[in-house]
């Protein structure tokens, strides 16, 4: 079936948005920020928690930033109103990186100090190659400027990761670990799969040395697993770390870990800007011609 697989990803401009749509379901909780509350208050059941993003990234307007601002600032109000076990994700481009770094900051400013008001966490999203040191600057100047309640992500698939943790162990930063998932090149970008792997576990191993909080965010089981090791190894309190998954992938795995007594962090996306995101989750997801192939033919 990777032949498929490969087809589909290639033709994926091809598929009618309304088949994309239909499939993007499992990994977007709703339209509304009451559909994401909705989903955290089920993973509360479980004992699991969320982290809520609205969907949206690369914004070209400042009209459209300060709208996503609006919106972001309603998640923190519903975090609060609901008493949920959840966070605040941000993608900077949403909120105007690419168009102005002062008018960024700005508002990605504001929204940690309301969140630091109301006792939340805010987590910096880490996106393409253009943005990574803007969003580094951003961090370090949030902290600097006495903001303890933002993290930052990084990405095992960058060369430079290794030198961006160690650039930023002073800050003592809660750290989101993940593959990476935008196309870079070679020359900045590990291309192989098991070449990615290793140095995710090598900078796992090192954030854990540096005595960092790390959100270990894979749905890999080759990396699940070297975690588990690491985590019995360093012998860590349940406090001392997270795992993390994206909504609607490998959830008898996630409710698993739960039931481990792990902490577990789910991705919660909400929004009317779907199409972007749900995209790259199918490109990433080794289902993928499964899902498109069965929705191609069937109608719900």
């Amino acid at each position: 079936m990777e032949w498929l697989n490969q087809l589909i990803i290639k033709t994926m401009p091809l598929v009618p948005k309304g088949i994309i749509k239909r499939i993007s379901r499992r990994y977007i909780a709703g339209e509304n920020l009451e559909d994401a509350v909705r989903v955290t208050k089920e993973l509360m059941k479980i004992g699991g928690m969320s982290t809520i993003d609205v969907l949206g990234e690369f914004v070209t307007n400042k009209e459209m930033a300060l709208h996503e601002k609006s919106m972001c600032s309603k998640v923190l109000e519903a975090i609060k109103e609901n008493d949920i076990e959840s966070y605040l994700s941000v993608k900077p481009t949403s909120l105007g990186l690419g168009i102005d770094f002062d008018f960024a900051y700005s508002n990605i400013k504001d929204l940690v100090d309301k969140a630091s008001k109301l006792g939340i966490f805010v987590r910096l999203d880490m996106e393409n190659s253009p943005y990574t040191d803007k969003t580094f600057q951003i961090f370090k100047k949030l902290r600097e400027e006495g903001y303890q309640n933002v993290g930052i992500v990084i990405q095992a698939y960058l060369y430079r990761s290794e030198n961006d943790i160690k650039a930023l162990a002073d800050y003592k930063p809660s750290i989101r670990l993940c593959k990476g998932i935008y196309r870079e090149p070679a020359s900045i970008a590990i291309q192989d799969r098991e070449g990615v792997r290793n140095n995710y576990k090598k900078l796992l191993k090192f954030i854990l040395d540096l005595k960092l909080y790390p959100a270990i965010a894979t749905h890999d089981e080759v990396l699940i697993n070297y975690a588990l090791d690491l985590i019995s190894e360093y012998k860590l309190k349940k406090d001392d770390y997270e795992f993390q998954m994206l909504l609607g992938v490998r959830e008898e795995r996630r409710n698993e870990l739960l039931r481990m007594g792990h902490r577990l962090r789910v991705y919660v996306p909400f929004g009317k800007d779907w199409y972007g995101y749900s995209t790259r989750r199918l490109k990433e997801n080794p289902d993928i011609a499964g899902y498109i192939f069965k929705a191609l033919f069937i109608r719900n």
